[in-house]
């Protein structure tokens, strides 16, 4: 066998499994001998085995769901609750080594924070300040989250489930707020029509006769069905609107 096939071989044995491929996005943290040694980048790397070990860390913006939660409100309504997570490691190094499981921790973080922020507003804030609320629950798992390495990006909130009696409640309170301001609306347009029908009869009244020609105008409206049959009484004052005035 010759040396330069020996030399193949042992670079195939020894050498050759020694380089790592580290993917983009993400980083390798080197372990000498059980002791932090080194970060490295996406490439081919070599890691000098069986003395070194190799840990890939994602460092890709990362999606977790927050488990449905109950909790109770400010205002001791009960509540179901759920959302995600968005957050990216940041530093490698601290994430694996200053920490055990950085993903189950923030996860516990989250649905921690969830219930205490729901306890501490009412129904009516979790329905309508939604991404205040949830704002709120981000800055108290990021400030847990930066001793581990990790950037807690966005909480969102998703479903949020109430008691059935409590959503009757809710739609009949909407209802009423419905018809009243229908009420509201068609009572301002009947003051509307009243003034308008209150100036109108002012300037009739303000001028002889006028009544009276109205009440043609009207009577030659409707007389245009031949189907409809009018019998009215008219006034004195009619005729003498439309009789011919004297000296003429």
């Amino acid at each position: 066998m010759s040396i330069l096939t020996i030399l193949i071989i042992f670079f195939l044995i020894f050498v050759l499994p020694n380089f790592k491929v580290v993917h983009e996005g993400f980083q390798g943290v080197i372990l000498f001998l059980g002791k932090y040694k080194r970060t490295i980048d996406p490439g081919l790397n070599f890691v000098f085995a069986p003395f070194e070990k190799m840990i890939k860390v994602d460092i890709r913006e990362q999606v977790m769901d927050i488990p449905t939660q109950e909790a109770m409100t400010q205002d001791n309504v009960s509540c179901m609750v759920d959302g995600v997570v968005r957050f990216k490691v940041l530093n490698p190094f601290t994430a694996i080594l200053k920490v055990q499981n950085y993903s189950s921790q923030i996860s516990a973080k989250a649905q921690t924070a969830l219930r205490d922020v729901i306890g501490s507003v009412t129904l009516d804030e979790v329905l309508t300040e939604r991404a205040d609320i949830a704002n709120r629950i981000r800055d108290i798992v990021d400030s847990a989250a930066e001793q581990w390495g990790v950037d807690i990006s966005a909480i969102e909130i998703q479903n949020i489930e109430i008691p059935a009696d409590m959503k009757r409640a809710m739609a009949q309170q909407a209802e009423a707020e419905r018809d009243k301001k229908a009420r509201i609306i068609k009572a301002e347009g009947e003051k509307e029509a009243a003034i308008k029908l209150a100036e109108a009869a002012g300037v009739l009244s303000g001028s002889k006769g006028a009544l009276e020609l109205r009440t043609l105008q009207t009577l030659k409206e409707i007389s245009a069905d031949p189907s409809e049959k009018i019998i009215m009484t008219l006034p004195n004052t009619f005729f003498e609107v439309i009789k011919p005035s004297e000296g003429k």
